[in-house]
């Protein structure tokens, strides 16, 4: 337990210092290297699961994925003309690079892969990138918009953890992961709504009109169960692969990927609760 929480202060840190000193490029740059760092990881569990994908090349067009609205605005790549191409790339590879019995398997992985995790992290990427038309939010909105995301979506994994210790009786997804409870989600969703109502209410001023601190407190809610089921997901795809954590490199937490689960589902979901153009 010491591990986990000194990792997560850590991390936290480290979001909370470069948001706030680097602003919307160093937001944009950690976006694109939570995404690469995550396909990695994700890559190993789909070759520990026998489909061997294309890791390199898929990590990099991941990157590019998750930086398309950066992208878009600047040279006109959008996140569906790199995953049209990554389509056609590998598809050509897997004619004369994989076994013939798993080729399906190969390409179904790499291109899993570049949506479950590039294309759904490219709206942490859209949260902070405004059009080039009127940005009623502004920078600092955009980016405590984010932190509002990150915090209300991994909150839920600390109000779960500590809740399920506490009072957790009742398993919620025993085939998936039993250590889960409904008790411990309730708490989840529980600390989620204050830290949601919480960040709001610092942020008065810069958050768009309709989201008060009450407002909030209530939009975590979805949040937070999408979150709980994106943390799911992972375990459903570790259990495919028969690996406990992702990796290694979070000391108490496990790899990157087991750190930024939440927010692979949670990131366009909270883009289109935040009504940002």
């Amino acid at each position: 337990m010491a591990k986990r929480v000194f990792s997560s202060v850590l991390l936290w840190a480290i979001v909370i210092g470069v948001l706030w000193y680097f602003r919307t490029t160093g937001a944009v740059v950690l976006a694109a290297l939570i995404a690469v760092l995550t396909l990695r990881e994700f890559y190993q569990l789909m070759q520990g699961a026998g489909y061997a994908p294309f890791h390199r090349l898929g990590m990099a067009f991941g990157g590019l994925i998750t930086l398309a609205p950066w992208l878009q605005l600047r040279f006109g790549l959008s996140a569906e003309h790199l995953l049209a191409l990554a389509v056609v790339v590998f598809s050509i590879r897997i004619l004369g690079e994989r076994d013939p019995a798993h080729r399906v398997e190969a390409l179904a992985a790499t291109l899993f892969g570049l949506v479950y995790v590039g294309f759904m992290l490219q709206y942490l990427v859209r949260i902070v990138t405004p059009l080039p038309a009127a940005d009623p939010v502004g920078e600092t909105g955009r980016l405590l918009l984010l932190f509002w995301l990150i915090a209300v979506s991994k909150f839920c994994d600390v109000g779960a953890l500590l809740a399920g210790l506490a009072c957790g009786r009742h398993q919620m997804a025993p085939q998936i992961s039993p250590k889960k409870t409904w008790e411990g989600a309730a708490g989840g969703v529980l600390l989620s709504m204050g830290v949601g109502a919480l960040v709001a209410w610092l942020a008065r001023g810069h958050f768009p009109m309709h989201m008060s601190p009450l407002v909030s407190a209530l939009l975590a809610v979805p949040v937070a169960l999408t979150a709980i089921v994106s943390d799911l997901i992972e375990s459903i795809i570790k259990r495919r692969a028969a690996i406990k954590d992702s990796g290694g490199v979070i000391p108490g937490i496990g790899g990157i990927f087991d750190a930024s689960d939440s927010l692979l589902l949670t990131a366009p979901l909270g883009y289109f609760l935040f009504h940002l153009p």
